[in-house]
């Protein structure tokens, strides 16, 4: 049957018990987002693979031919966060451009995608379940992206002192990172994501590491954005 019916079909053996309800193109897209709403809204510990899949439309075998358990579901969806932002940072090592120019279009893209997701994919980063081992390819993605971003930012301050001989304060490497995924909490305070963090996060980072002149770094990063394929997320 179609989306009028009651059953639609999955692919062979994997009936569909309801209409299409979810965002995705396909069985494993639904399910994600199915799950991205549940685990931030009612909570990870909460949620059920059942649940997940009666909020799909589907049975909870036909969960189980995408995802073995819930913790598949959940590694998924934080790995999610920080594939693209990892993939840019490769890309851009290979650049001649400027430390800032490189670090303001990592920013840029990083808060635009966190901004972007439908659900606020982030929060789950503080979940307890994710100190232990079963999460350690994630944890370890996580800290690669945070040390691609101090790498970078210590560029910066590198490239500061060179061109205006004043250096930041020591350590301010490290904080780059964190202002990005503030984009985390002001979701949560805020209930949506903040529309203004796109260009107000990106030119903070600048200013907090002495880079002054942030209209032609913002331009040369979303020149080299756009050159790398990776367009505005919004």
């Amino acid at each position: 049957m179609g989306e009028n019916g009651r059953v639609t079909s999955l692919g062979p053996g994997r009936p569909r018990i309801a209409p299409r309800r979810r965002e995705g193109r396909t069985p494993r897209a639904e399910i994600l987002d199915a799950a991205a709403e549940l685990f931030t809204t009612q909570g990870y510990a909460s949620t059920s693979t059942r649940g997940i899949a009666d909020a799909v439309g589907i049975r909870q075998a036909s969960l189980y031919h995408h995802f073995h358990a819930k913790d598949d579901i959940l590694e998924a969806l934080l790995e999610g966060t920080v594939s693209q932002p990892l993939e840019l940072t490769e890309a851009l090592r290979a650049e001649p451009a400027p430390a800032a120019v490189k670090l303001y279009a990592l920013v840029r893209f990083d808060v635009a995608q966190l901004c972007a997701a439908r659900w606020n994919l982030g929060a789950l980063y503080l979940l307890p379940e994710l100190r232990s081992p079963r999460f350690e390819s994630f944890r370890r993605q996580r800290d690669e992206l945070r040390e691609h971003y101090e790498r970078l930012a210590a560029e910066v301050v590198a490239e500061v002192v060179a061109e205006q001989g004043r250096a930041s304060a020591p350590g301010v490497e490290v904080l780059p990172f964190r202002l990005v995924e503030s984009v985390i909490s002001i979701r949560s305070d805020e209930g949506r994501a903040p529309e203004y963090a796109e260009r107000l996060i990106p030119d903070a980072v600048m200013q907090m590491l002495g880079r002054s002149g942030g209209d032609d770094v913002r331009a040369a990063a979303e020149e080299l954005l756009a050159r790398l394929g990776y367009p505005r997320a919004r």
